[in-house]
């Protein structure tokens, strides 16, 4: 999975992909963010998408190695 994908992702991919790195669950980041579960889900799909993984936890890591998430 190359870190050059994430310049695929929309603004909002970006924000979604970010809350997974910092462990919330779909329903935690629907209410963040003020949308539907269902909404986030199709986010969540879309960051699948293009950046060829499946995994919530494979895609986190790769938000924490490129620094999308602020270390504690």
């Amino acid at each position: 999975m190359a870190a050059k994908n994430l310049s695929l992702l929309t603004p909002r991919e970006r924000e979604v992909l970010r809350l997974i790195a910092q462990g919330m669950s779909n329903g935690e980041i629907a209410s963040a963010l003020f949308i539907s579960e269902h909404t986030v889900k199709n986010h969540v799909s879309n960051i699948y998408r293009k950046l060829g993984e499946n995994d919530r936890t494979r895609v986190a890591l790769l938000a924490r190695s490129e620094d999308l998430v602020e270390r504690e």
